[in-house]
């Protein structure tokens, strides 16, 4: 799937947005299948083999081992995964009927009822399949151990779902019913020519109100063989060309030597494989768009009468598509960017053994749309266990969050001095935090740098913000996790406090 991940070349904007989202050999067994989790996995268990074999790994204590969902990993000192994040591995958010990022991720299954769909596959993943496979560069930025989570030099967490694009597919070609029998409507696309991906992917990010450690992305990836091709061409007829849609788009963009088609397609072919994905994408959003006004005003609320939704297409740069873009869609007032998207690498088909196929492939973040659809203020609400909160929502239905009380923050700021001669990643100070305040860092802010004149140290201050979703928190309790931050930037980091 196209995920957020950006080459380094794009601008500080785009690596911030989302992106088309995505055999090494294991410590001790060879990468050969991508495994499942089940649909209704024991909590306690998962988390009780988790908590007794993993220890913070820092200089005081580096464990040997890591287990993940009943997988066994060696550790060495590409290992950067926290008790914290791994704790998360088991929720399994996406199998709760009643939640809402379950609720949206089967309105948009049911948009694909041809595609295979596959909601469970388990985050870890070999670093092949989460780059190599999909063409990363070497110096990508997001191989850095600052941006992901390395269980070890070989596995991690994976960044996005596009991490099991060959994988499935490779499964399609081979007829390996070992990865085809996990999907829900396997009979829909027997060869995984058509698929998406639900799943949960990891990334090391700042804090606030929309970022999370840990999100949900949706892959898709819908391919062709070249004689379908012909045959749809013949009759006329693009697979979508009868659907309507209440978009009004708006697409200047073309294939240019900026954003140019792979040397092994046709301009007839990638002229189809784009009209089908765009229209495709148009009228999947605008089918979930008007589900959800249609919800809001059947809750009585009188703003929410849009009808038609503007799209716009702009150009993007993904490693694993070209031509790619970026879909934008006009909702209550504010431009959402949807997905990233684009023509499937050729190579990535022909290592599957696909070499008579092409295709498209889209990804984007749940969170980000679910946040907006149900009223969801702070990502950290959607790993909420209080009553309050989940109780709100039922399967199927798109209802509007109502706010139970606010508790009042607790700031605390930390300054000190870069290490001299080291490096500093904002994103090891934002972990830090995440693991020892957990979820009552609700947010973590630059307010002031300096470098002083004659030494030419530099110096930074952060605001934390702590703040509980369900409570008040005290002054004592928040001193002591500040102390504890404190502490641990000074052993971990190298960096001095001021």
């Amino acid at each position: 799937m196209l995920s957020q991940i950006r080459q380094k070349a794009v601008s500080a904007r785009l690596l911030q947005r989302c992106m088309l989202n995505s055999g090494r050999t294991y410590v001790s067994r060879v990468v050969a299948h991508a495994r499942f989790q089940p649909a209704k996995p024991s909590l306690s268990i998962q988390r009780a083999s988790l908590s007794t074999t993993r220890t913070l790994r820092n200089a005081a204590s580096e464990p040997s081992k890591l287990q993940i969902l009943g997988s066994t990993y060696a550790a060495d000192n590409w290992t950067n995964v926290t008790p914290t994040i791994l704790d998360k591995t088991g929720r399994n958010l996406l199998h709760q009927p009643a939640h809402p990022l379950a609720i949206l991720k089967e309105l948009i299954f049911k948009e694909f009822p041809t595609f295979a769909h596959y909601d469970a596959i388990t985050p870890d993943v070999s670093t092949y399949n989460n780059f190599d496979s999909l063409g990363f560069a070497q110096d990508h930025i997001g191989r850095s151990r600052s941006d992901t989570y390395y269980i070890n030099e070989n596995m991690l967490l994976r960044t996005h779902t596009s991490a099991h694009q060959l994988q499935l597919l490779k499964a399609g070609k081979k007829g390996d019913r070992s990865l085809l029998d996990h999907a829900r409507n396997g009979s829909a696309a027997p060869m995984n020519e058509r698929f998406l991906v639900a799943a949960d992917v990891y990334r090391r990010d700042e804090i606030d109100a929309s970022h999370y450690p840990v999100f949900h992305q949706m892959e898709g990836v819908c391919t062709f063989s070249r004689a379908e091709i012909q045959k749809i061409k013949a009759a006329a007829s693009s697979p979508n060309s009868s659907t309507s849609s209440a978009a009004q788009v708006s697409d200047t963009t073309v294939i240019s030597s900026e954003n140019p088609k792979q040397p092994e397609h046709t301009d007839e072919e990638v002229a189809f494989l784009v009209e089908d994905m765009k229209q495709t994408m148009n009228n999947m959003v605008v089918q979930i768009l008007t589900k959800a006004v249609a919800a809001k005003r059947t809750a009585g609320n009188a703003d929410n009468t849009q009808t038609e939704f503007p799209v716009r297409w702009i150009d993007a740069t993904f490693p694993f598509t070209s031509p790619s873009w970026e879909m934008e869609v006009l909702f209550q007032g504010e431009w959402l960017e949807i997905c990233g998207c684009g023509i499937m690498k050729q190579k990535i088909l022909s290592d599957a053994g696909m070499t008579d196929r092409v295709g498209w492939a889209f990804g984007f973040g749940l969170e980000r749309l679910a946040m907006l659809l149900f009223g969801v203020p702070d990502i950290r609400l959607f790993w909420s266990t209080d009553p309050r909160f989940t109780d709100q929502f039922a399967p199927g239905q798109i209802n509007t969050f109502k706010s139970f009380s606010r508790h009042p923050p607790c700031p605390k700021d930390v300054s000190f001095w870069l290490p001299q001669g080291g490096e500093f990643h904002e994103n090891d100070l934002m972990d830090l935090i995440r693991d020892i305040a957990g979820d009552l860092a609700e947010g973590v802010k630059l307010v002031d740098e300096f470098t002083h004149p004659k030494t030419g140290k530099s110096s930074r201050c952060y605001r934390i913000n702590y703040c509980s979703m369900d409570r008040n928190v005290t002054h004592e309790e928040i001193n002591e996790i500040q102390e504890r931050v404190r502490g641990q930037m000074v052993q971990r980091l190298g960096i001095t406090l001021r």
